[in-house]
């Protein structure tokens, strides 16, 4: 116990927690806007992997990882603009759609890095983003070297929080958003373009998935491989149901699953050796699944989410 004690109450720790919910903060707020549009996309396990790729690809042969974030970043927004042309336009299933989206995308990521890199006996990698400590307040003891000496794309996930509940909350776009995943029918009534503002939901949440994976690849491992994504997209959309679809819970949620990812981490370098270390790595998909349990009972859901617009229809 002492030795888990030791692990746990350290700066590093905290900092930890930090950077592993700083992707799922991303995939979560994407999938968010997406679901409060209406629109259900089960596709963000796909998306984060091909804007993984595509931002490593981007980053490794131009030299610069900003370039591959936006290379990620445009990746993730045309695979949700893909989605958005199914579900939204064309009024397909929303579950199937996403799904369709996870394997092809998969399947394009994989294909392209196959065709990129070829099969090296050493993966290709690059250096990624490094810690910018921001003056005085990374001096704060404990809070200062955890949270104020981090890369930059975590600095965006932090900021990015408030911005969406800025949005969401505070501007005409946020309120037709809202509106088109609760009452498109009123939405539709009062001039607001159902069509366009579910797209650019889903658009949007694609751009964030894809600044998730650029995170992956770029920070986190500094190199691409299969298993990059390692389920956070479907963790992704658990965490916006125990968010209760509200940018602040969303966060909090991602922040509850890190912590526990990062403890699992802990007790695997405690040196607890008579327990599988599998048993760790579950940790925080079983904490996934009671959460979803237990929050989707009472979790109320947009009321036009899965439900497909055709404004002829009455």
């Amino acid at each position: 116990m002492s030795a888990v004690l030791e692990q746990v109450f350290q700066v590093g720790f905290l900092a930890a927690i930090i950077r592993i919910a700083t992707p799922l903060a991303f995939a979560t707020l994407g999938e968010m806007f997406s679901e409060r549009a209406g629109v259900l996309n089960l596709g963000i396990e796909g998306i984060m992997l091909l804007a993984a790729m595509a931002g490593f690809t981007g980053a490794y042969f131009s030299g610069s990882l900003w370039v591959g974030v936006l290379a990620a970043v445009a990746a993730g927004a045309l695979m949700g603009a893909l989605h958005a042309l199914f579900t939204v336009v064309l009024g397909l299933s929303q579950h199937v759609c996403g799904i369709g989206v996870t394997l092809f995308s998969s399947g394009l990521a994989y294909f392209l890095y196959r065709l990129v890199f070829g099969q090296q006996s050493v993966p290709p990698s690059i250096k990624g983003f490094q810690p910018v400590p921001i003056p005085i307040l990374s001096d704060i003891p404990v809070l200062g070297p955890a949270v104020f000496n981090q890369f930059t794309l975590v600095y965006m996930a932090i900021l990015a929080i408030p911005l969406a509940a800025f949005i969401l909350y505070r501007t005409p776009w946020g309120l037709s958003v809202r509106m088109v995943g609760e009452n498109p029918r009123a939405a539709d009534s009062a001039g607001v373009s159902v069509m366009a503002t579910r797209f650019q939901a889903v658009v949007l949440g694609g751009a964030l998935m894809g600044l998730a994976g650029s995170f992956l690849v770029m920070a986190q491992f500094n190199a691409f491989t299969f298993g990059v994504v390692s389920g956070r997209g479907w963790v992704a959309i658990a965490l916006v149901v125990f968010g209760r679809w509200d940018p602040w819970r969303s966060a909090g949620a991602a922040l509850l699953f890190a912590f526990v990812d990062a403890l699992q981490l802990r007790l695997q370098a405690a040196g607890l050796g008579h327990i599988p270390y599998e048993a760790f790595l579950m940790l925080p998909f079983v904490l996934t699944i009671v959460a979803m349990a237990f929050m989707s009972r009472n979790a109320v859901a947009p009321s036009a989410l899965l439900k497909p617009f055709r404004r002829e229809e009455r």
